[in-house]
């Protein structure tokens, strides 16, 4: 299989898990990362100690201070420009997705789209941070409020969505003038790495501060050392429910924030009325799509009686046209 995808976006067969956006720190302790398409070694990366970890949270909490005082619009212009960095590589990082998370090529490459738009809507954001004036009951006075950063934001997000999900929290805490540390899933670590090395360029370009944007990796334990630190007052997590209950319970027995987007039931009722040639496409989509791992994931079908035989025997049939392969394949769904 054609994995030059990997060489363009600057990924080894061993590579630093740990990052502070333009600092690469490389620990003895590596961990593998497997391609569900074929089973095979896709490359090996660092996972995060402690010592590291405390380097970059510090590393983080002193690019705060610089960040916060750019103004909005042009922590925008950086993020316009990362926008415009993933325009570049959206087919090797849609590639990586695609191979390392096991989706298809098309729904790997409408994820990187979704970085590109998000980018786009921050830098619009980034102009209408905006607060309220208010009218004083004291003489010659105004009251305003104004909205300031909150520090080091922590993001943990989950392998179905390996690069997506970041950049949805991370763009915006951009603009807001938020710094990042981003522990990904440990079963994509690599579109993680992929997504900082493009990162790299524009931070390196526009010199800015080291920390501003920093990547840790490993498992459950990395994370805990997010979701136990002080020092971050907010954790955005996506997983399962169970890993929800477990950081939004940590995060809060500190005082900090979390943002939690968890798993779903998700179920489609079917009704008498129903045109079952859209319902069947819509549920087999739903089921099928993403390799059937997202939040939104079609799990349950709730059909009439009148139509359950009728529905059965359709959507039978609707899967018996399904391709099963090499999602990097565009002929496979």
């Amino acid at each position: 299989m054609d994995t030059n995808f990997l060489e363009e976006l600057g990924l080894k067969p061993h590579n630093a898990g740990t990052s502070t956006g333009l600092q690469s720190i490389n620990s003895a302790s590596f961990f593998p990362s497997y391609s569900p398409v074929d089973g095979k070694l896709i490359a090996q990366v660092s996972a995060t100690n402690e010592d590291e970890y405390e380097y970059v949270i510090t590393t983080a909490q002193r690019a705060f201070q610089e960040w916060r005082l750019i103004p909005a619009p042009k922590r925008g212009e950086i993020v316009r420009q990362y926008g415009e960095a993933l325009r570049k590589f959206k087919l090797p990082l849609g590639q990586l997705v695609s191979y390392e998370m096991g989706k298809s090529l098309q729904e790997g490459l409408g994820e990187v789209q979704e970085m590109i738009d998000i980018c786009d809507f921050a830098v619009g954001l980034s102009r209408q941070l905006y607060g309220l004036t208010m009218h004083s009951e004291r003489s010659g006075h105004r009251m305003y409020e104004q909205w300031h950063p909150i520090g080091v934001v922590g993001i943990i997000s989950a392998f179905n969505f390996p690069v997506a999900v970041w950049s949805w929290n991370a763009m915006l805490a951009l603009v807001c003038g938020d710094v990042l540390i981003w522990k990904p899933s440990e079963k994509t670590p690599l579109c993680s790495l992929a997504c900082q090395n493009i990162l790299h360029e524009v931070l390196k370009k526009n010199n800015l501060p080291e920390g501003v944007s920093c990547i840790i990796n490993g498992d459950y334990r990395v994370g805990e050392y997010l979701t136990k630190d002080t020092r971050v007052p907010l954790v955005s997590a996506t997983g399962s429910v169970r890993m929800g209950k477990i950081v939004g319970q940590t995060v809060a027995a500190r005082l900090g924030r979390s943002l939690l987007e968890l798993g779903g039931n998700n179920a489609i009722i079917i009704t008498p009325s129903a045109d079952l040639n859209v319902v069947l496409r819509g549920a087999v989509f739903g089921a099928v799509g993403t390799a059937g791992q997202r939040c939104t994931t079609t799990r349950r079908l709730i059909i009439h009686e009148s139509i359950y035989q009728t529905v059965k025997e359709k959507l039978v049939y609707a899967y018996t046209q399904l391709k099963i392969g090499n999602p990097l394949d565009e002929k496979i769904m």
